[in-house]
């Protein structure tokens, strides 16, 4: 986030996770769900106290909801210091680590500084700056200006160690399909 307006945006997005129900995602209301298993309950136990100890601030969340089920509180966390495990490995849980930075080109180095590359999200309003993420970013999939929107028109995968290949969209046929070279010299 860029330093400018970073605590002002933390606050925000603190309070809007506080005001998020989780639940039984097929229950009227429910905003959230559960994590895939038991073991992100504690995957996610590990992240948020690693990043605590090194220093991050936590602005909402960072517990288990009830003692039944999936549950993680949705989590927002300040000043999170590059060392700390949430910002190397993929938590797969519902923790939003805030860093700032002060140009661009800093924000897109670290976007690209793991071997991680499934999905990535820009907000600006500069469509230069919009250029930029889109050629420098490498993710499988940007949204600019947007959350997530797949749909089957659309490649949905990731780059590096994100996976390989993709699903939907007409990229999803190559892995079935035979590419062949012919060349006929008219005799």
């Amino acid at each position: 986030m860029h330093e400018s307006i970073k605590g002002e945006f933390a606050q925000a997005l603190a309070k809007y996770a506080q005001g998020l129900k989780v639940g039984d995602g097929l229950a009227e209301g429910t905003q959230m769900g559960p994590l895939a298993n038991p073991r992100r309950l504690t995957a996610m136990a590990e992240f948020h106290e690693d990043a605590v100890k090194k220093g991050a601030q936590v602005l909402a969340g960072g517990k288990r909801v009830g003692d039944a089920g999936n549950f993680w509180e949705p989590t927002v966390l300040l000043d999170v210091p590059l060392e700390a495990k949430v910002f190397n490995d993929e938590p797969f849980g519902p923790v939003a680590g805030i860093r700032g930075f002060n140009k661009l080109e800093e924000a897109i180095a670290e976007a690209n500084r793991l071997s991680f590359g499934l999905a990535g999200y820009g907000f600006t309003k500069s469509l230069k700056n919009a250029d930029l993420l889109t050629r420098r970013v490498e993710v499988g999939m940007l949204w600019i200006n947007m959350p997530a929107m797949p749909s089957a028109e659309m490649p949905f995968g990731g780059i590096k160690d994100s996976g390989y290949g993709s699903e939907g969209g007409p990229e999803a046929l190559e892995a079935y399909l035979n590419v062949r070279s012919v060349a006929v010299m008219n005799v």
